[in-house]
């Protein structure tokens, strides 16, 4: 339980910080019960909602839950993609803090978990709470990383009388493959496109897609909530809503530009924070994990990189950090720094293009397609073909107010070379003193590995011939490009045509165009969500 003292000195800290109403005598001695926690996480998605002003999509139940709490505009993920990016949300500490930064690792690759570090759910099960995660997937780079391990059950349900819950729970909808919304379908007038794309009918028809698969799980979002509701448990439950990572588009996910790590992040505690907010300050995914611990009164044994949202280290923060390493077995390493003003981008691989092969990209991603046939005839702007480069720049530095979508690099601007030098300096201390960066090996980097030019055919052909010859574990695969042929990627752009026009209520499979590299397996059956009660 906590205390009467504490409490009121955590409700009067939040005050100041986010104007959190005054409780009552009344109010305080009814609360003296521990809230519950609802964290729910939605896979591959951004800010794209329409609380967040994002045009063409209508997302009521996770607007209406904005309108009840806090919403925050300059919310970040700690990396671009899932395992790695949950595995930091599971402790709350960087990803490469503890060995957790490579996307993904085997079961028998995975380690114990450094430092004394515990995962969440074993806090709140040590302070008798009940753990349960409600979907089926941890996605986490360490061990234990089952659910069986991390938590006790599959819903708040099963908790004894009386018992506080901390339940997780994610939505996959918005990780690609996407479903047409049959009830509001998206007109693709209707959208907007960032520059970094070319604005043809198939990407605005592609994006449409993804923006209605946010409206199907918005809605499973609301069931959510009414069950909650229902059950007369939304006066003590705190609800976060937030995303993995970026969206699921070629320059998003997987990357450290805002559309890979920038994320949603929507806060309610019904009496504790005053309703209708929005919050700018810089906060990270892993805030949220030193927050719920100091709502419930747990303290971890090892000091957390998160810092409580209710704190004056989110408060005064001037800067969020982000990673991305390996991703499957694509070699690359970036690091980023961020503030409200500036994103600097440091490629510790400039060597290798942003568009290496990537088996999941090449078979998941319609507009990768369009993008590389139009690159190779010529037609995307400069700002578009940049990222259909064969190199990087090892720096890049936005100007976030004059370029909000980051399309143009100052890294070389006499102008903005006092910042530069700040951003450097202080990702360098970030690496060094805070994360412990192993940086780059040679093994990793793979320079002599392959043959100098890609053969004949495609990558996708050419990896899945030759796998008994190399070990893409330990190198990665080659980073050969462009990937394929224009004849090729015209081939691919033409298979994916009907797919991404389907109608609203149409059924069309999702074509084949990267090779499977195992056969296909029965997918593992994940326990009953409960969106109602019973």
């Amino acid at each position: 339980m906590i205390s009467s003292t504490k409490f009121r000195n955590a409700a009067a800290l939040a005050l100041s910080l986010i104007g959190f109403c005054i409780p009552t005598e009344t109010t305080l001695a009814a609360k003296q019960e521990r809230p519950n926690i609802l964290w729910i996480t939605i896979e591959d998605w951004s800010t794209d909602l329409s609380c967040y002003g994002t045009p063409g999509v209508h997302t009521p139940h996770v607007d209406k839950l904005a309108s009840e709490g806090v919403l925050y505009k300059n919310a970040f993920t700690t990396s671009p993609v899932c395992s790695t990016s949950r595995s930091a949300m599971m402790t709350g500490f960087h990803q490469n803090f503890i060995n957790a930064n490579q996307h993904r690792l085997l079961s028998e690759q995975k380690e114990p978990l450094p430092y004394g570090i515990k995962p969440i759910p074993h806090l709140f099960a040590e302070a008798g709470y009940f753990t349960a995660l409600m979907s089926w997937k941890t996605d986490c780079n360490f061990e234990p990383f089952s659910r069986e391990e991390l938590f006790m059950g599959d819903d708040w349900s099963d908790r004894d009388p009386g018992q506080p819950f901390f339940a997780r729970i994610t939505f996959g909808g918005t990780h690609r493959s996407w479903n047409r919304d049959p009830i509001r379908p998206i007109d693709i007038s209707d959208v907007e496109i960032p520059p970094y794309y070319p604005d043809t009918p198939f990407i605005r028809r592609d994006w449409a897609n993804g923006l209605e698969q946010m409206q199907l799980v918005d809605r499973e979002v609301g069931a959510l909530l009414e069950r909650l509701d229902a059950e007369g448990l939304a006066d003590n439950t705190i609800v976060f809503f937030i995303g993995d990572h970026g969206r699921c588009h070629i320059r998003g996910k997987q990357f450290l530009y805002d559309g890979g790590i920038r994320i949603p992040m929507i806060m309610r505690w019904p009496g504790k924070v005053e309703p209708g907010q929005t919050s700018d300050s810089m906060v990270q995914s892993i805030d949220i994990c030193a927050t719920i611990l100091e709502a419930a009164g747990i303290e971890a044994p090892i000091p957390l990189h998160g810092k409580s949202l209710f704190s004056d280290d989110v408060r005064d923060r001037r800067y969020v950090f982000a990673a991305r390493d390996k991703m499957d077995q694509t070699h690359d390493s970036m690091r980023a720094i961020r503030s409200k003003d500036y994103k600097l981008i440091l490629n510790l691989m400039p060597e290798r293009p942003y568009c290496q092969y990537n088996s999941y990209k090449e078979g998941a991603y319609p507009a990768l397609a369009e993008l590389n046939v139009m690159n190779m005839k010529g037609l995307l702007t400069p700002e578009q073909a940049a990222f259909m480069a064969p190199t990087k720049p090892r720096v890049e530095l936005y100007d976030l107010n004059e370029d909000p979508h980051e399309v143009t690099n100052l890294a070389n601007n006499p102008k903005y070379k006092t910042v530069k030098k700040e951003l450097l300096t202080t990702l360098r201390n970030w690496r060094k003193n805070v994360i412990r960066d192993q940086g780059v090996s040679e093994e990793f980097r793979a320079g002599s590995v392959y043959p100098p030019e890609k053969p004949n055919g495609s990558v996708d052909v050419w990896v899945n011939a030759n796998k008994d010859n190399y070990d893409y574990l330990e190198h990665g695969w080659p980073s050969w490009y462009p990937t394929r042929s224009l004849e090729e990627w015209e081939d691919a752009r033409a298979k994916w045509g009907p797919y991404v026009f389907r109608g609203p209520a149409e059924e069309i499979d999702r074509p084949e165009i990267a090779i499977s590299k195992k056969k296909k397996k029965k997918k593992k059956k994940q326990p009953p969500i409960n969106l109602s009660q019973n």
